[in-house]
């Protein structure tokens, strides 16, 4: 049982590190988009397409920051924060519907999406009132 504690304390730790660097890199690249979106012409001046891309990113890169919070007390309590998992679940949800094309997608899609909105509320407000 020891050595299976100590893997999954090396897993855990490995997955912590990826995340760090991808949540670093995706900073780095969401920064370079905002850069060369500001300094094409029309300088300072961006188009709708342009804002959803840099705020679909900005949302992914909060998204990264969710999981490795979610990984970081997995590791030191060696429990799951069922909270945070819904935080990240709603995050990953508002982006999106914010990057979401409405004409391209059914009726039945957008009920969809719909209902996880409701279901993800709900369930964050229960834990909330629970504690």
């Amino acid at each position: 049982m020891k050595y299976l504690e100590k893997f999954e304390n090396v897993i855990v730790s490995s997955l912590l590190v990826m995340m760090v660097l991808v949540v670093f890199l995706s900073t780095v690249e969401l920064g370079w988009i905002i850069i060369k979106d500001i300094i094409t012409p029309p300088v300072f001046l961006l188009d709708i397409n342009e804002l959803l891309d840099i705020f679909g990113m900005f949302l992914l890169v909060l998204i990264g920051v969710g999981l490795l919070e979610t990984v970081k007390m997995y590791l030191n309590e060696k429990k799951v924060h069922v909270e945070v998992v819904f935080t990240v679940a709603m995050i990953a949800i508002a982006r999106k519907v914010i990057i979401l094309d409405v004409k391209e997608l059914s009726s039945l899609t957008l009920i969809g999406i719909g209902a996880i909105i409701i279901a993800l509320s709900s369930g964050y407000y229960l834990i909330k009132r629970g504690r």
